[in-house]
């Protein structure tokens, strides 16, 4: 079974959903997993990043779905907001031609006051980090008597994240009649007693979860710490790649390189625990659109961007599990495209190359740095982010922006970039040539009618 069309249990409106999308034939997890789910069966799945979970799991929580019924009916546990809003996304694209379906992202970071006030019409659907969710939970705002599935997505970084007993506590308040879906990259002891204490019989699913040699080219170079900035800069002037994602063990790893990448005229940003949540938005928006082509992450907030096009990523230090290296690597070469992983290694870290060269089954292929010439640089992002200070609260929505963007802005639809509606803001993607002329055509006419604060990011 190759097509989701050949599934019994998915309503005409989903499918419809999958073919908006562009999904044609299911990949390895779906075809294994989603059959099962469909049929309420308890699912304990093994799959890399970007093996097309999201849409598994989203499929069949949606196709069990009494959107007639205002009660809270599927919960997935996920261990970042990146992560949640990502699949809340997914979640909500999936169902587009389902009347009234509500789902909400409630996840810790933001106060708790506006999400409190969300839950005064139950949700059909809660996206969330168990941190929040077990809060929300204590003081009885989430109602979970007519839950029907719990979905604990990437469930091995909750472990790792020490949202064990959280992930615990949240499943005992569930009732017993509930489908238990469990998506992991890896089985460590904590995933396989949380199965045996949660699942009833779950059926495994395990595809593939190396990385096909030929789609991602894995490259190492050691290189001591004090050289890691300066080698970073060859391989980027070198490859000269549309995007990038580097990773980094520590923040401060994360800041000092981007200050560095900075002050050499490549117009890097950076991602970790320290950003509020409109800055970690802002940036994730910049990565996406084409209007920064370096991102500088930890790992932990790395989860769950949804980059779809990312052709090469760099490890600025190995890290000491050689599972979350299959994760950095499983970054690149998505979507049936190629893909560049590369890893800068001090002698230090060597004893971590083993358990790589274990996991991916080959010897690692140990390369020169590019030599750098002092002429070559980084060329700078095709495109600039304008922000619209007004969203979803204001009934703004995409189609609104691309109309002031191609009508009062006479910009062409080849000129606009990646549009993205949060609750208050809006962020687009335009051509850096056009963008100051824009900004001001927008000033002084109208968006949907009114006025709003136009600025570029």
């Amino acid at each position: 079974m190759k097509k989701f069309t050949e599934l019994t249990g998915l309503a005409p409106s989903l499918l419809q959903a999958v073919q908006a999308l562009g999904y044609t034939e299911m990949t390895e997890i779906q075809a294994g997993a989603l059959p099962l789910m469909l049929n309420s069966q308890d699912v304990l799945a093994q799959a890399k990043t970007g093996s097309g979970k999201t849409a598994a799991f989203g499929l069949a929580l949606l196709a069990k779905l009494q959107s007639e019924q205002g009660r809270l009916q599927s919960l997935v546990l996920c261990p970042t907001r990146e992560l949640a809003d990502q699949v809340s996304k997914e979640i909500r694209a999936l169902a587009r031609f389902i009347p009234n379906v509500k789902v909400l992202s409630l996840c810790g970071g933001i106060p708790l006051r506006p999400q409190l006030a969300s839950l005064a019409h139950e949700p059909h659907i809660v996206v969330g980090t168990p941190g929040r969710i077990q809060e929300l939970i204590d003081k009885e705002a989430l109602k979970l008597d007519a839950l029907q599935s719990v979905i604990l997505d990437e469930a091995d970084r909750m472990m790792d994240m020490g949202f064990l007993d959280a992930v615990k506590a949240i499943l005992k308040k569930t009732p017993n009649s509930r489908s238990t879906w469990l998506f992991s990259a890896t089985y460590p002891e904590e995933i396989r007693a949380i199965s045996k204490q949660f699942q009833k019989n779950p059926t495994e699913v395990t595809v593939e979860s190396q990385h096909d040699e030929s789609v991602i080219q894995q490259l190492f170079y050691q290189v001591e710490p004090n050289d890691k900035p300066e080698a970073v800069i060859a391989l980027l002037i070198e490859h000269q790649p549309e995007s990038c994602l580097i990773f980094c063990n520590t923040k401060i790893d994360a800041k000092g390189l981007t200050d560095v990448l900075w002050k050499r005229g490549i117009s890097a940003i950076e991602l970790h625990g320290d950003l509020e949540q409109r800055d970690r938005d802002e940036t994730l928006v910049q990565f996406a659109n084409g209007s920064s082509r370096v991102l500088v992450a930890t790992d932990v907030a790395a989860r769950g961007l949804d980059i779809k096009a990312l052709p090469m990523v760099i490890a600025y230090e190995l890290p000491s599990d050689a599972d979350i290296h299959v994760h950095r690597v499983g970054r690149t070469g998505r979507a049936g495209e190629t893909g560049l992983a590369l890893s800068l290694v001090s002698s230090r870290e060597m004893g971590r190359t083993s358990k790589i060269e274990e996991i991916i089954g080959t010897p690692i292929a140990w390369t020169r740095l590019p030599s750098r010439g002092n002429s070559l640089s980084m060329p700078a992002p095709a495109m600039k982010t304008l922000v619209i200070d007004a969203g979803r609260q204001d009934k703004l929505r995409p189609g609104d922006v691309l109309g002031a963007l191609t009508g009062v802005g006479g910009l062409k639809a080849n000129q606009i970039g990646k549009i993205d509606v949060f609750a208050t803001r809006a962020y687009v993607a335009i051509q850096s040539a056009f963008i100051d002329s824009v900004m001001q055509k927008l000033r002084a006419g109208k968006i949907k009618g009114r006025n709003f604060r136009v600025r570029k990011l």
